[in-house]
């Protein structure tokens, strides 16, 4: 089973912080924007601005006062009945959106989260907001929520906030997370590939954490095929050798694939050097064969014993080593009557096909290229394995544009295999 690696594991939302830290601050500023409002309403009815009922305006007047002076717990707590007062009074939407503020405001400098629910649920009701703005209330309101362990309250929040257009503080993810909470992970994946759809097509690189948790979740639920694809987009968007270490490794685990399939993502491996341990170099030199590829299996022994993480006194790396070295002459040999047979116009497609896997574990890959191409209008051919080595020739070769190409006509059960390839073809073209 794959190992992922710690930093998939938890949550990364900061719970407390959702409500409290940001909470409201914008109150604050809202309230002390009201206060020449208030005034200038209480004595010129006929002034534009808010439409302020005298009921409110008597009560709100002098408590706008008291609440400038309220800089502690203690002195905001006194004022919480007439902030209450105030709430009831209100009528109109300026009442309420200005009621509802007050209570935000008294709400956090007291300590009362109650007080502050009842503020934002006031402000958010008073109809007074729209667009990002409400979207924002909602968002505070569903920290507070989800702070609370009312994940139905938070999904119902936040899902108001972004559908009034709120973006900010990852609240998309946070939606996620109130599935998670509740165990309905396939939802909560949904919404999380969701937020991260829309944030690429918003032209925004979506956070690593988004990545990494909808990875970790799905792998824990043994859903692995989602598990790769959250793998897959951390590796485009963050490439790292950790990252493709994880994305392969993912692949490997989804595709239970074939000894040849198995080869293609291991070259993978290889190429990104992403190789975590020695169990990765097994598997590589299992897939590839001493007896069929002894030139592929060499290399990759003498790589893995020069990253120390082979040893060379391992009994399985002396016996691939020993089988490989007693090989290697005769499978060079037979490289020049099997590269005649293959150019023949009648040659086999399984002729072809072999001269093609043949040239590209001795890295000539302008003839596994040539190979690979003719092989495709063989009749009865693999064409997804053969469109995967064709790929990689291409790839070896720095058409890295050819190769994205190739890798895109893919199917079946190497298509991960491709994407991935495809996805480190791009990086390169780009310099990467």
């Amino acid at each position: 089973m794959f190992p992922i690696s710690s930093r998939a594991g938890g949550t990364f939302v900061s719970r407390a912080a959702l409500a409290a830290a940001l909470a409201l601050g914008l109150a604050g500023g809202m309230v002390a924007t009201a206060a020449p409002a208030l005034a200038k309403e209480a004595k010129d009815a006929k002034a534009e601005g808010p439409k302020l009922s005298k009921a409110f305006i008597t009560l709100a007047g002098p408590l706008q006062n008291e609440m400038a002076k309220a800089k502690d717990q203690a002195s905001a707590a006194a004022l919480k009945d007439k902030v209450l007062a105030a709430l009831a009074a209100a009528q109109t939407v300026d009442d309420k959106f200005f009621a509802g503020n007050f209570a935000i405001q008294i709400g956090q400098t007291g300590k009362d989260s109650a007080l502050m629910k009842t503020g934002l649920e006031t402000v958010i009701g008073s109809g007074k907001l729209t667009g990002p703005e409400l979207g924002k209330y909602n968002y505070y309101l569903g920290g507070m929520a989800f702070d609370a362990k009312d994940y139905a309250g938070a999904r119902t929040a936040f899902s108001n906030a972004v559908a009034a257009g709120y973006v900010e503080n990852d609240v998309q993810a946070l939606l996620a997370e109130t599935y998670f909470a509740t165990n309905e992970l396939p939802k909560g994946l949904e919404v999380l590939g969701a937020a991260i759809t829309a944030r690429k097509a918003a032209g925004s690189v979506p956070p690593k954490e988004w990545y990494i948790r909808g990875l970790s979740v799905a792998y824990k639920a043994k859903t692995y095929e989602q598990a790769f694809g959250f793998g897959a987009g951390l590796v485009e968007a963050y490439p790292s050798t950790d990252n493709w270490a994880d994305a392969i490794g993912l692949a490997r685990t989804a595709g239970r694939f074939q000894a040849q399939e198995t080869l293609d993502l291991m070259r993978l491996m290889d190429a990104t050097g992403s190789y975590r341990d020695t169990s990765d170099y097994a598997e590589y030199l299992q897939a590839a064969d001493a007896r069929r590829a002894p030139a592929e299996v060499l290399k990759i022994l003498d790589e893995g014993v020069k990253s120390g993480k082979l040893s060379p006194g391992d009994v399985f790396v002396n016996e691939n080593k020993t089988i490989a070295q007693a090989r290697l002459a005769a499978d060079k040999a037979s490289l020049p009557p099997l590269e005649k047979d293959a150019l023949l116009p009648t040659a086999s497609t399984a002729t072809v096909m072999a001269a093609g896997d043949a040239f590209l574990s001795y890295d000539q890959w302008a003839k596994a290229e040539g190979f690979y191409q003719t092989a495709l209008g063989k009749p009865g051919v693999d064409a997804d394995r053969a469109l995967t080595r064709l790929g990689i020739a291409q790839f070896e070769q720095g058409k890295f544009a050819d190769a994205q190409a190739t890798f895109g006509k893919v199917n079946g059960v190497r298509k991960p295999i491709a994407q991935l390839w495809a996805i480190f073809a791009g990086q390169k073209a780009k310099g990467g």
